[in-house]
């Protein structure tokens, strides 16, 4: 279980709708990108929403939204961090655009997934799914990060200070940034969240 300032992320079809969503869409555009993309410096997944997360790999996406989803459902208690913070917002904007701009497309993904929807897509999912996360006691620091990138290094502590943010927390999304693999246990942890048959798939990407 997930808490964001001792409060729970819900477990409802929501989050699970959001993080599958998310996922296959990143899983979707690296594959066509190994196939047609020549920019190598192109960037794309569900954690572009956050602009400071903009760069990290497509592959280590969906390796961050297995582990904040994994920590979501497993019966330990565990406190989100910003990296997760950061992954539920992402993953909550994608997914209400994607059911937005295509519903059929986003209907047949999540019926072929694992879990059944209390709601469809047209009883205001996509709505209900952007409510999501802004309902979390969740103060955005994930957002805010990328304004220290230009300022100079007694500016940015002065602010840092100013907007009560701990170096500890922040330091957790600059860690991020020098991964470049899934790390082991990449296909248990999305166990509830894909099929078998389409984790051996996520499995192959990745691993290319």
């Amino acid at each position: 279980m997930l808490t964001i300032c001792s409060d729970p992320l819900p477990r409802t079809d929501l989050t699970y709708a959001a993080f599958r969503a998310s996922f296959h869409e990143t899983l979707e555009r690296l594959v066509l990108s190994r196939q047609f993309d020549n920019d190598p410096w192109q960037t794309f997944g569900f954690l572009t929403q956050v602009p400071f997360l903009k760069s990290v790999p497509p592959q280590v996406q969906l390796d961050l939204l297995s582990e904040t989803w994994y920590r979501h459902v497993c019966s330990e208690t565990h406190v989100a961090t910003l990296v997760d913070e950061a992954v539920i917002f992402a993953a909550c904007e994608t997914a209400a655009r994607m059911a937005r701009v295509n519903s059929d497309e986003f209907t047949d993904l999540l019926e072929q997934g694992p879990q059944t929807l209390i709601r469809g897509v047209h009883d205001g999912l996509a709505e209900a799914m952007k409510q999501l996360h802004m309902a979390l006691d969740c103060e955005g620091d994930f957002l805010v990060i990328s304004q220290f990138e230009d300022l100079p290094p007694v500016e940015a502590r002065q602010l840092k200070s100013e907007l009560c943010l701990e170096e500890e927390r922040l330091d957790e999304l600059f860690d991020v940034l020098g991964r470049w693999r899934v790390t082991p246990g990449f296909a248990d942890r999305l166990r509830g969240l894909l099929s078998a048959q389409e984790i051996r798939h996520a499995l192959q990407v990745v691993a290319n």
